[in-house]
């Protein structure tokens, strides 16, 4: 098997070489990041031998943000284990570093053989915990060929994702027979597993972390910087767009150049999803002739009375929820991305509201509308209307919020919930982990 992966991915290196010539030359892309996770040689790392070692694993800045609740829950209540946390992405191996302090991070290794035996040499791990997904063939191969238990965390599946595990049943099984235990968010995606033939005994139900590793309060000293930095006034109305995708940079500026008329006290902050995106949303701000300022030219001055704020920068969006009257969750109108954490700023009190093509989070915006703290729209122009809504009743937008709010805090428990299990498979038999 790890033959035929290795040719079939170092062939598909060589096709892709143009393009991974272009990123690392033309987008800023680490070529030493690309060799460490091709050889696997973690030279910066010194496992524990004193120590049972536990290995995270977040794909990139969302998953690593994930993260940071279970490990910090871990750091005080088992200080005897060495954690290890890497990620896939140059972003999220920066932002692990901010996250991390005093523990190793590295990047995860290609799905090559000899990188992951390399990697895992150096790591030594009892145990492997996945944030999500990043599910490779050739790792969890070599995870089970030398007893290693690895288990997925706060796991979900799209009806889109389980349809095409769904067409391979026995490719599904072969694959998720090899994770030892799945910590889920949703019954849902509880019965795929169960319906695919991985055993009731190695999956257990436990909402998501991205409830508990949220922040309520306004009052957070990195959301008053950001209100200073950006200039926010207390009399005006702030509308954050978090995460968004085109078109949508293009609908809210829109909506915007409109809604500014009525409501001459508007500010709207947009924070892209990907980096790639920012030049992209820049010259669109431009080409309306409105103020704007973006964020990485604000680190030593001030935002322009009423500018656009266009927040170039990563991992800052959690704390910049915290300034919206009301806020437009992204990736849900573009059809591509499925939705993304709408969790964030329900937590803070805002008036939530998103696309209407959210399978990623189906469940939580579900939940979240039924509670009466979110609203989904089917276009452009009810972006425009709802906004309007929002803004001009305070008294709705108050009541959404605090319902948003109480609906987040009556979801919390999953990150206890979790590291029982991962207690669980660190207190058995090495033999019966292998199992």
């Amino acid at each position: 098997m790890s033959l035929f992966l290795n040719s079939f991915y170092f062939l598909a290196l060589i096709l892709a070489s143009p393009w991974l010539a272009w990123r690392f030359c033309c987008k800023g892309r680490s070529f030493h990041n690309f060799r460490t996770r091709f050889t696997g040689n973690l030279q910066s790392l010194r496992a524990s031998a004193n120590h049972k070692t536990v290995w995270f694993h977040g794909v990139s800045v969302g998953e690593i943000h994930l993260l940071r609740q279970v490990v910090s829950t871990i750091q005080t209540s088992k200080p005897d284990w060495f954690v290890v946390v890497s990620s896939s992405t140059d972003n999220g191996l920066l932002e692990a570093q901010k996250c991390f302090k005093g523990i190793p991070v590295v990047l995860f290794p290609l799905d090559f053989s000899w990188a992951i035996n390399k990697a895992i040499s150096q790591i030594k791990p009892d145990l492997i915990v996945l944030a999500e997904s990043e599910l490779w063939p050739n790792f969890l191969h070599c995870c089970k060929a030398k007893g290693i238990p690895v288990s997925v965390i706060n796991g979900r599946m799209s009806p889109r994702t389980q349809a095409r595990y769904l067409n391979f049943p026995w490719v599904a099984k072969s694959f998720f027979s090899k994770i030892s235990a799945f910590a889920i968010q949703n019954i849902e995606t509880e019965n795929f597993l169960h319906r695919i033939g991985v055993s009731p005994s190695s999956t257990r139900v436990t909402g998501s972390i991205k409830f508990d590793g949220v922040t309520f309060s306004r009052n957070d000293p990195n959301i008053e910087k950001f209100k200073s930095m950006f200039g926010i006034k207390p009399d005006e109305l702030v509308w954050v767009a978090g995460s968004t995708q085109a078109p949508e940079e293009q609908y809210l500026l829109n909506a915007y150049i409109v809604l500014k008329k009525e409501f001459p006290l508007l500010r709207l902050i947009l924070v892209p999803r990907q980096p790639d995106l920012f030049n992209q949303v820049r010259k669109q701000i431009e080409h309306t002739g409105l103020p704007f300022k973006n964020r990485s030219d604000l680190a030593t001055s001030v935002a322009p009375d009423d500018s656009i704020i266009l927040v170039d920068t990563l991992g800052e969006l959690r704390f910049v929820w915290g300034l919206a009257d009301i806020a437009f969750v992204g990736g849900s109108m573009d059809g591509k991305r499925g939705g993304q954490n709408m969790i964030e700023p329900a937590a803070y009190g805002s008036a939530v509201f998103f696309g209407d093509k959210i399978w990623n989070f189906k469940q939580v915006a579900q939940q979240l509308i039924q509670a009466g703290g979110a609203s989904m729209i089917s276009s452009s122009t009810v972006l425009e209307s709802t906004a309007r809504t929002l803004l001009a009743n305070e008294s709705l937008r108050m009541q959404m919020g605090r319902n948003a709010k109480d609906f987040v805090i009556s979801q919390q428990g999953a990150t206890a919930k979790t590291i029982l299990m991962l207690e669980d498979f660190l207190c058995r038999d090495s033999r019966n982990l292998a199992a």
